[in-house]
């Protein structure tokens, strides 16, 4: 891999001049005018004899000061997606190894990226506001200024202030909540982190909320109208905590609590610690779909407690917790069914690769993020290309209780820090030092990027799927292949014709399907076999739920239709302002759209 400046490139803070230890937040959450008001108290310190930069995003700083003294301020030059650093100047020297207090007051932007503000009619309960942040990869510095970036690691107190018919949650313990001082028609609710963390893993929740208990220090949080049914379908959440335990150590968080979020929400998950955000996608009546919680469970380990130095050692985030996943799939179910969701898996690093270009550098393993979003570079590239590196490693050094060791071992060694490939790679060589020749042999050229080089040597980065076991797959597979050799033709590389997709249909009946992920994979298939009927029930699920996964490849694929490229242009133009930011955003791109406007 490249050897990735140690600078954050999606950053200004210099945090080899000064690291946050501590944030202690106050937030006043104002929903007529989408903004919060804040004040956030930064322990620091100083690794030099100076203090640095914060990173903003649309931020009014309204004052600064340093240890109760005000301090002077500038905002630099605004940076595409960047932001704006925040340069501070403090009123005192500062030497090596002291900790200053700054306290910035400031108010968040209607339009911060991290934040989206729902009316009461883009909710469930129809009656009141709802408030969710998404901090990942680089949005925190639009709600709170700070060192934005996964290298630097800090505990946080919050105390946040809401209407009184709302409840708030945070990634972090719940500590108690009054009527607010200054404001009888309002509550403040408290909540201290103990455990030190990156900015991205801040998250704040206010809406119509209610709880149920689901096992001794886990609970599911929703509107009414959604918590018994989550309460239901995460009832094994206990289970999964225990089998990670065994497999990765303790869990050190406290609380493992579930938010279910309303349909807007961009992502399957986000692993915010003490409190799981999921989408409503998940909830498919019979827990077919809780193996995300199994996801996001893992990264209490590797994610949260283990951190990327910067997003382009994302891998080590997503492949870890992927390969952790699977490990509890592989103890509650079988080994097979682990197998069989490593070939879900290649097929999914399959479709992004090609979706990129096989020569897209954001398709490395390591990518370098000099002047790119990380937004733009998500994909299920770190998750499953990681994985496979890992499950290929597996297999030469022993089998997966042999590996196993090493992965809960490099979770002991770096637990409360953040680490890079480079330190990931020594620590794997020092751990299986009685290997090394085994390791050498391995290509470690993992920028390589062409699918065929991927699957076959010498390039062994990553192992081609038909080593993985089929056994619950040969069924599906036995039953595609007779539906694909029935068709007429050579073209086998195309969707199947249209008088198929509809005998599908009657013998499936498969339009009922409540299962998101089925669902969304029928409708793909009846877009492209050209079925017209099936446009608007992909467009309808395109912008009834918000899940990126979900979204992005449906308004693709009627985008592609010719005949009805227009109408995914309307469909988003119209449901544009109901979208997650991000999610927008993305999708405009999709649609070759300009980032402001609905002109082609």
């Amino acid at each position: 891999w490249p050897d990735i400046n140690m600078a954050d490139p999606c950053s200004f803070s210099c945090v080899s001049s000064c690291v946050t230890k501590h944030l202690n937040l106050a937030l006043a959450l104002d929903f007529e005018r989408r903004v919060i008001r804040g004040k956030v108290a930064l322990t620091v310190e100083a690794l030099r004899d100076r203090f640095s930069t914060l990173d903003s995003r649309d931020l009014q700083i309204v004052s600064v000061s340093a240890n109760g003294q005000a301090a002077r301020f500038t905002m630099g030059p605004k940076h595409s997606f960047k932001g704006t650093p925040l340069d501070i100047t403090l009123p005192f020297d500062l030497s090596r190894g002291q900790h200053v207090i700054v306290e910035v007051t400031y108010e968040t932007s209607p339009s911060a990226t991290a934040l989206q503000w729902l009316t009461p009619a883009q909710t469930a309960g129809k009656t009141q506001p709802y408030l969710f942040s998404q901090c990942q990869a680089h949005h925190c510095r639009s709600m709170i200024p700070c060192q934005d970036t996964p290298s630097v690691k800090h505990t946080y107190y919050a105390q946040v202030s809401v209407p009184k018919d709302l409840v708030a949650v945070m990634s972090a313990m719940r500590d108690g909540q009054e009527v607010d001082p200054q404001d009888s028609s309002r509550i403040v609710y408290r909540f201290r982190q103990p455990v030190p963390m990156p900015s991205y893993l801040i998250a704040i929740v206010a809406g119509a909320l209610e709880s149920r208990e689901i096992g001794p220090r886990s609970r599911v949080w929703s509107e009414k109208e959604f918590v018994d049914k989550a309460a239901f379908e995460f009832s094994e959440t206990e289970t999964m905590l225990k089998t990670a335990e065994d497999l990765a150590g303790p869990y050190v968080w406290g609380q493992y609590d579930i938010l279910v979020l309303p349909p807007s929400f961009p992502y399957g998950g986000m692993e915010n610690p003490c409190l799981t955000f999921a989408t409503p996608t998940l909830l498919a009546g019979d827990k077919s779909l809780s193996n995300v919680i199994a996801h996001e469970i893992s990264h209490s380990w590797t994610g949260n407690l283990v951190t990327n130095k910067t997003w382009e050692h994302f891998w080590l985030n997503e492949g870890h917790t992927v390969y952790l996943e699977r490990m509890i799939g592989r103890s509650l179910e079988s080994e097979q069914f682990r197998q069989f969701k490593a070939m879900g898996g290649w097929k999914d690093l399959q479709d992004s690769v090609n979706t990129f270009g096989a020569n897209n550098p954001l398709t490395n393993l390591v990518p370098s993020l000099q002047d790119v979003d990380p937004d733009d570079a998500f994909s299920s590239v770190p998750y499953e290309k990681g994985f496979a590196l890992l499950y290929h490693l597996e297999e030469l050094l022993g089998g997966p209780e042999v590996f196993m060791g090493f992965v809960k071992s490099y979770i002991q060694m770096f637990a409360y820090g953040s680490a890079t490939t480079d330190e990931w790679k020594n620590y794997l060589f020092t751990y299986f030092k009685d290997k090394v020749d085994v390791l050498n042999k391995v290509d470690w050229n993992v920028k390589t990027t062409k699918l065929q080089k991927l699957q076959k040597p010498p390039n062994l980065t990553v192992v081609n799927p038909r080593v993985y076991d089929t056994t619950l797959a040969d069924a599906c597979i036995a039953l595609s292949q007779r539906w694909i050799k029935v068709r007429p033709g050579p073209h086998r590389d195309l969707p199947l014709p249209l008088t198929h997709v509809k005998k599908m249909q009657q013998l499936y009946d498969l339009n009922a399907s409540m299962n998101a992920e089925i669902r969304f994979r029928w409708l793909r298939l009846c877009v492209r076999a050209r079925w017209e009927e099936a446009v608007p029930m992909a467009m309808k699920m395109a912008t009834e739920q918000g899940r990126m996964k979900f979204t992005r490849p449906l308004f693709k694929e009627v985008f592609n239709f010719e005949k009805y490229r227009d109408e995914a242009v309307r469909m988003f133009v119209a449901h544009r302002a109901a979208m997650h930011p991000v999610t927008s955003g993305l999708v405009a791109k999709d649609l070759k759209l300009d980032a402001n406007t609905a002109s082609l």
